[in-house]
């Protein structure tokens, strides 16, 4: 899969859904579809990527001799440059516009150093860069490692993460994973009287640290939802998920979704070993580039169980419209008069 803009999770809450085999599948269908089409519509990609790309020198780009124009190439940082095979110190070049980026979409020498492009044996691939390529970095602390993993490990055990969902792309350290699943697990913690069939039973006491509001946990087979927490209980939505109103008797095991599978290496990074207790980041998209693709898998999969085929209003014999999308169409040009990558004259 690639990378989403949006979770499994995301798409389930905006539709007020139970998880099951089949929409899960149908949701991460619409999430791949939708983030590429929010790529292609924008003509960037917005996730961060750690990649060594080459530049022909020159290239007919009509800039000066010490300015290069990344194009679709954009940079949040650079670790290293060099051209015709000589390294170029990072501390000689300038990456811009550096007013407003990242993203920055040209590289350029100082004119205070002896730092020069050329140089090849011919002007193919002359210049490399080595960088995270992308929109921004812009992430969110959203749990720690709760156990160690080496680095062949596809499953990894969280703190309370309420905020990671199928789709979610973190970081440990200098690697970068994708979440492809999440499970429940034990929390070895247990309840401390009991809970009787009924939604108006719905504060769990003697239990607090360790959960989050938000998280989602599941005592014997029904899931409830923590919308509130003091030092002592947890307040909490029962018969959550579309699961049954059940009786629970005192110390009942409580889990939660805290169990990722994962794919190691994402993103150009290096799977390694992680120790216990480090920090999980998770990269978060732009609010409206989020919102834009839940906004498409609701719409895609309202298509989906329309047949494709959705009845005329009165007064729209005669058209070719099938369906209401004014709202979705609007959105879609808020995300691409707010970050689309709009064509530019090159600069002399």
């Amino acid at each position: 899969m690639g990378i989403w803009y949006a979770t499994r999770e995301d798409v389930m809450r905006a539709m007020d859904s139970k998880e099951t085999a089949r929409n899960a599948a149908q949701i991460d269908r619409g999430l791949e579809a939708a983030s590429r089409s929010i790529d292609a519509l924008c003509h960037r990609r917005f996730y961060p990527e750690v990649a060594t790309r080459s530049f022909d020198w020159p290239n007919g780009q009509y800039a000066p001799p010490w300015r290069l124009w990344l194009d679709a190439n954009e940079l949040i940082s650079v670790s290293a440059v060099s051209s015709g095979g000589t390294s170029i110190s990072t501390s000689d070049v300038l990456l811009e516009p550096n007013e407003y980026g990242p993203p920055y979409n040209r590289l350029e020498l100082s004119l205070g150093s002896s730092a020069a492009f050329g140089g090849g044996a011919t002007h193919q691939r002359d210049i490399t860069v080595t960088g995270l390529y992308g929109y921004r970095d812009d992430e969110t602390a959203v749990a720690d490692l709760d156990g160690s993993i080496n680095s062949s490990a596809t499953t990894l055990d969280v703190t309370a993460a309420p905020l990671i969902g199928v789709g979610s792309l973190l970081r440990i350290g200098t690697e970068r994973l994708t979440v492809t699943g999440k499970t429940m697990r034990s929390t070895f913690v247990t309840t401390t009287a009991g809970l009787i069939a009924k939604a108006s039973d719905d504060v769990i006491t003697g239990v607090s640290a360790g959960f989050a509001v938000g998280e989602v946990i599941l005592i014997d087979g029904e899931r409830m939802l923590i919308v509130d927490q003091s030092p002592t209980s947890l307040v909490v939505k029962r018969g959550w998920d579309g699961s049954t109103l059940a009786a629970h008797t005192l110390g009942a095991t409580i889990y939660a979704p805290r169990t990722l599978t994962v794919t190691r290496g994402a993103v150009g990074t290096t799977a390694a070993s992680r120790t216990t207790g480090d920090d999980v980041y998770q990269w978060e998209p732009p609010g409206p580039v989020r919102t834009l693709a839940i906004a498409e898998v609701l719409n895609t999969l309202g298509l989906e169980q329309a047949g494709y085929s959705v009845a005329l209003r009165a007064g729209e014999a005669g058209t070719d419209r099938t369906r209401d999308v004014r709202g979705l169409q609007a959105l879609r040009n808020q995300v691409y008069d707010a970050y689309g990558r709009k064509a530019r004259l090159r600069g002399i």
